[in-house]
């Protein structure tokens, strides 16, 4: 029997696009899985589009919270929901291959692994090829991490029975660097699957698309995270961001 996956993904008014998220995991050749939407007080139809999936799929499971607290708390919710050995993450407005958890899975027993991820293409906000892929060093050492999230949350799958349930602060920003971060302190090095799994979405919107706001997120992972002081934290931030316009783009290539 192969081991259950628990795939988390938070839902605000992305009713455009959580149907076709939803049946990207759907059509997932690994069948052993579960996917906890917990619906972070959408506006719009979402919760009506994943309400339709669950009656249909007992494998979909959807909460939904009273309030918007943020996508943070309301990953942790999800984490709190799951009862699979690994887990995944995937937010919705991403998608992913149809092998992508079937690959990862094997490559993970494969290699007695407990935490892998990919690489991932860029698409735009109507789905459309943008020809861009992003990929990763090999393997990825937690000092490269330290200056840089290399790790695209659409491909990470982490196993809950070796590190627990990595659950962070829901006010924090940049949570998933920090749960690669906490996994990279403890295994030193990761290894990834070299190929393309998951499509990410390149937003308008989205929060990534603000670069005034990542860099203030970012700030906060070595100011809060870390807990440096503000001189050392600058100075670290300084050397992300050399990192990131410099070193990471190596990483992404034209296709």
């Amino acid at each position: 029997m192969n081991d259950l996956v628990s795939i988390l993904t938070p839902t605000y008014n992305t009713e455009k696009f959580i149907r076709a998220t939803i049946e990207s995991v759907q059509n997932q050749t690994y069948e052993n899985w579960e996917m906890i939407l917990v619906d972070d007080g959408s506006t719009d139809q979402t919760v009506s589009v994943i309400e339709e999936f669950a009656q249909k799929d007992s494998k979909i499971k959807v909460f939904k919270l009273e309030k918007n607290s943020g996508n943070g708390f309301a990953r942790n919710v999800a984490l709190d929901k799951a009862s699979g050995k690994y887990i995944a993450y995937l937010d919705s407005d991403d998608l992913w291959r149809s092998d992508k958890l079937e690959k990862q899975i094997q490559f993970l027993k494969a290699k007695n692994l407990h935490f892998t991820f990919s690489y991932y293409d860029c698409i735009g906000e109507e789905g459309n090829d943008l020809n861009r892929r992003v990929e990763n060093p090999q393997p990825l050492t937690y000092k490269q991490l330290f200056f840089c999230n290399y790790v695209g949350n659409l491909t990470a799958i982490y196993d809950a029975e070796y590190f627990g349930k990595i659950k962070l602060e829901s006010s924090q920003k940049r949570q998933d660097w920090r749960i690669w971060l906490t996994i990279l302190k403890q295994i030193k090095t990761a290894e990834a699957i070299p190929e393309p799994l998951a499509f990410y979405r390149i937003r308008k919107d989205s929060i990534s698309s603000s670069k005034f706001k990542l860099i203030k997120h970012n700030f906060g992972v070595y100011r809060e995270f870390h807990g440096y002081n503000l001189v050392f934290s600058i100075f670290l931030m300084m050397r992300f961001l050399f990192t990131q316009l410099i070193i990471k783009t190596k990483y992404i290539k034209e296709v």
